[in-house]
């Protein structure tokens, strides 16, 4: 990658070295390919585990990284750059333990954690519905309790990792207050708990989203994380997470269009010169080389909020809207600074464009993180917005 990097420590520049390394060893022979034939990597994410770079955020005593989420997310960053399908998986797998982490019991995390963090067992989210994705609140899917097990009856839509995921971190109703909504652990071997085929996406193919159906899945109380009622708070937490990983994500996705294009514009040549030393497509690579360190500048701003345990989620939906969009607007550039060729698979940055794309949409489209970012400068408390019954 062609960025700068300013890191808290030696160590992490050791780290972010060793994921270029990986990256461009072995993720970018493997890339074309793979969403060529929309063929799911499980291996990428075993490797990746064994590596240690699933569990970067997460403390060592669980098996995880222990690293700030400012260098996590910049490893996101260099992952997605040359694999975005991966990028996006590594981060929806980080939200899948987070329900564990933040409010499992000692016990839980002890018992299932290592594994989620340490590769042999990789996670998925169910919180959308198909009628309920922007207001998980009004979710239909049902848990009820009987005796010392819940019985779960419903639908979960959009899931990534659908059908390849080992466990599932799904949220479903327990009561019929609209937020009467908790929080379970899933094992994908469960009895009566099976995956649609994969949708048929226009773009991130090697990463395999489903709709994942549940006929009276039978799990143990032991499998519920945190109390009754209590999924709702959690998976909100969640997200603000997880619009930082998808924010960061998208900066390394227009990070890789900008380089393709960088290092096309330097070999081409018309009217005498290359093109790159024509004014106006210069200026053209010059507003993409911005608007990602934009981009990048915010997603790190809201990952030092975190770490340093301040309010952050105004800030993740302004890295996750301002990055996604960028992510857009400079894959859209790096296809017209390519001209006939972009717009061929020859060249990649006609894959990256359409990639782009669901990164606006997913984990809150940008008109929910319009709305999350006004009602926080409407509201009180320096703006930080108190979640309502």
């Amino acid at each position: 990658m062609t960025a700068r990097r300013i890191l808290p420590t030696e160590e992490a520049a050791d780290l972010l070295k060793l994921v270029r390394d990986l990256a461009t060893r072995e993720l970018l022979p493997r890339v074309a390919e793979a969403e060529a034939t929309e063929a799911f990597p499980r291996d990428v994410f075993t490797l990746l585990g064994r590596t240690g770079l699933l569990g970067l955020p997460y403390p060592e005593e669980f098996g995880g990284g222990g690293q700030p989420y400012e260098v996590y997310l910049q490893v996101l960053e260099e992952i997605a750059a040359v694999w975005s399908s991966v990028g996006v998986g590594v981060s929806v797998h980080a939200l899948s333990c987070f329900g564990l982490f933040e409010h499992g019991t000692e016990e839980q995390k002890q018992k299932w954690l290592p594994d989620m963090l340490g590769g042999e067992l990789l996670g998925a989210y169910c919180l959308s519905e198909a009628h309920a994705g922007s207001d998980p609140a009004a979710m239909r899917t049902t848990a009820k309790r009987v005796g010392d097990e819940y019985v779960l009856n419903g639908a979960k839509a959009w899931t990534t990792h659908g059908g390849n995921a080992d466990f599932y971190k799904l949220m479903a109703r327990t009561s019929d207050d609209r937020n009467g909504i908790s929080c379970f652990l899933i094992p994908a071997d469960t009895p009566g708990l099976v995956s649609d085929p994969p949708e048929k996406k226009m773009g991130l193919t090697g990463s395999h989203t489903t709709t994942m159906r549940l006929d009276d899945v039978r799990i143990p109380v032991e499998r519920r994380l945190g109390a009754e009622g209590d999924g709702l708070k959690i998976a909100l937490a969640g997200l603000d997470s997880g619009r930082l990983g998808i924010a960061a994500v998208a900066t390394g996705l227009a990070q890789g269009a900008l380089d393709h294009a960088v290092a096309y514009a330097k070999t081409r040549e018309t009217f005498g010169k290359k093109i790159i030393d024509h004014q106006g497509l210069a200026f053209v690579l010059a507003d993409m080389e911005a608007a990602i360190q934009s981009s990048r500048a915010m997603v790190l701003h809201a990952a030092r909020l975190k770490d340093r345990g301040e309010p952050f989620g105004r800030e993740a939906s302004i890295a996750k809207m301002v990055a996604t969009d960028n992510a857009m607007k400079v894959t859209t550039d790096a296809v017209q600074v390519l001209g006939g060729y972009g717009y061929t698979r020859d060249f990649p940055v006609e894959r990256f464009m359409r990639e782009a794309k669901v990164m606006q949409i997913f984990e809150g489209t940008n008109q929910i993180q319009r709305m999350v970012i006004s009602r926080a400068l409407a509201g009180d408390n320096n703006g930080i917005i108190k979640e309502s019954n």
